[in-house]
């Protein structure tokens, strides 16, 4: 992901395992992307219980390690989506976790 903000409270050697989990949901879940807006991404995922338990777990424990990050979830008969937003000074790290999906899930494309 882009450069990590001064407000991330993850300590630096959790980093890594943080976007490894990301990188699974992604690679495993994620069936489309779309940037709804500079600030605003929307995931879809598969349907299923263990992807909504681990995406619910993720996003909780990344919402409070990176509080600038507003993550909303929402079960649907297509699957899950997942809606990620930051404030305007934090486009770049959206950005950076776009292209972590991207790269995860290179059958999906932006």
């Amino acid at each position: 992901m882009e450069r990590t903000p001064a407000e991330c409270t993850l300590p630096a050697e959790e980093r890594p395992s943080r976007v490894a989990e990301f990188d699974e949901l992604f690679a495993s879940a994620l069936r489309g992307l779309e940037r709804v807006g500079p600030t605003h991404l929307r995931l879809l995922l598969k349907s299923g219980a263990q992807v909504e338990e681990t995406t619910r777990d993720l996003t909780a424990r990344e919402a409070r390690c990176c509080s600038f990050f507003s993550f909303e979830l929402t079960p649907g008969a297509g699957g899950l989506t997942l809606d990620i937003e930051v404030p305007p000074g934090h486009a770049r790290v959206l950005d950076g976790l776009a292209a972590l999906a991207v790269d995860a899930a290179p059958r999906v494309a932006l």
